[in-house]
């Protein structure tokens, strides 16, 4: 393997090259939002993902983070593995009951289910587990992604005006426009401005990139067959939960073929989004054809939002917390931002009131603290924390347990 350097971190002379660098790979960042994942972590099998380390020509991470943002990569077709590990507990299907009751969408009961195609309700399956993505883009007014598991297909494809979700299990299909083209597709169709393939996760990624943040090249390897340098950015700060994230960047393209959070607390990666098979060739126009199969039920995404309407108390709860978040501040700097806003509930947990399967699930996994500003309860994952204070103020972020609860004492 040839020599990497793997000591050129970044000092705030070179901050303002990276950021420039960073607003270009916005720039040139391939139009898959009709990809979009909930939030969700992608997960490449070891083998795969490790399976050599070419010799490639020496780069710096300026150099690097210059060859993604020069990427112009528009037609590409591959699979994408997806495995989730924010460290939650087993919630039986509580989370799906939840979602559905608020958006009233699929599951909430009556004549006003939503369509079980719907993409703001299936694409909420890959905040946990592992999951296998078919992934197609041709330019910025064809993409496709299917979900494939359980022996059925879900697939949301992207043809110019037409946006179409469609549930082989249910036989549903959902439709809704894009008058726009891709740009106006994240604005108009839900669950389309979330990331799905690993170049959506670096971009946001290289958003952090700051005078707070070390950034390298670690190494080369190999992903789905390709050869691909390892852009490897670190917190400088103590007090975060994120340790690492790493990129593979194909040599060749300079796309994003692998994309890597591992926590500071260690063990299994919570964020590995990867392909397992990947082609830059342009896709076969048939790819984004769409029928709705005969006696498949249609929903037209206006209809669906009027059965979505919230009923009266679901509208009450909603605007409680809008009024919240409208004062919501971010206090800190780089990776120990904390997001902060008060719901204006008193005596604890503004939901725990509602008791039953939400009110024992929330108690089961809180952790108990108290400070100078008083006592709440600090909600913990792998990856986010969030400490609601019993006088209803919230503070949440990628920080430590002890972050949290000292930003609250400094909030008093």
């Amino acid at each position: 393997m040839a020599p990497i350097d793997s000591d050129d971190n970044t000092t705030a002379g070179e901050g303002e090259e990276l950021r420039a660098g960073r607003r270009k790979a916005a720039r040139y960042v391939v139009p898959v939002a009709v990809m979009g994942v909930a939030a969700a972590t992608i997960g490449l099998v070891p083998a795969l993902a490790d399976s050599g380390d070419p010799d490639l020509p020496k780069v710096t991470a300026e150099q690097l983070i210059e060859k993604i943002a020069k990427s112009d990569v528009q037609q590409l077709s591959g699979t994408v593995r997806i495995n989730t590990d924010l460290g939650l507990p087993d919630l039986g299907g509580l989370e799906s009951g939840l979602m559905s009751g608020m958006s009233g969408g699929p599951g909430s009961g009556g004549d006003d289910e939503g369509s079980a195609a719907d993409p703001s309700a299936k694409l909420t399956e890959l905040v946990s587990g592992s999951h296998t993505l078919r992934v197609a883009a041709d330019g910025p007014d064809r993409q496709k992604l299917s979900l494939l598991e359980n022996a059925a297909e879900y697939s949301l494809i992207h043809n110019g005006k037409d946006v179409w979700g469609y549930d082989s299990q249910s036989n549903e299909v959902y439709h809704s426009t894009a008058p726009d083209g891709a740009e106006r597709l994240e604005k108009d169709v839900p669950g389309q401005d979330v990331p799905a393939t690993p170049k959506d996760f670096a971009e946001q990624a290289l958003k952090s990139v700051d005078d707070t943040t070390s950034v390298t090249v670690g190494g080369t390897a190999q992903v789905a067959g390709r050869d691909a340098y390892r852009l490897v950015v670190e917190p400088k700060q103590d007090g975060s939960t994120v340790g690492a994230i790493t990129v593979a960047v194909d040599a060749e393209s300079g796309t994003p073929l692998k994309f890597t959070l591992t926590p500071a607390s260690g063990g299994a990666a919570v964020v590995d989004v990867g392909f397992t098979k990947v082609s830059f060739a342009k896709p076969d126009a048939s790819t984004f054809d769409f029928t709705p199969p005969e006696g498949a039920k249609v929903t037209e995404a206006d209809e669906a939002g009027e059965r979505a309407k919230a009923p009266e108390h679901g509208r009450e709860a909603e605007g409680e917390l809008a009024k919240g978040m409208d004062g919501l501040e971010v206090i800190g700097e780089g990776w120990n931002s904390i997001a902060t806003f008060d719901t204006g509930a008193q005596g604890g947990l503004p939901m725990a009131s509602a008791g039953g399967d939400l009110g024992g699930f929330l108690g089961s996994f809180g952790d108990q603290v108290k400070g100078d500003f008083g006592s709440g309860t600090v909600f913990k994952t792998r990856l986010v924390n969030a400490l609601i204070t019993d006088d209803g103020k919230v503070y949440a972020g990628a920080v430590t347990k002890d972050a949290l609860v000292k930003a609250a004492d400094a909030a008093k």
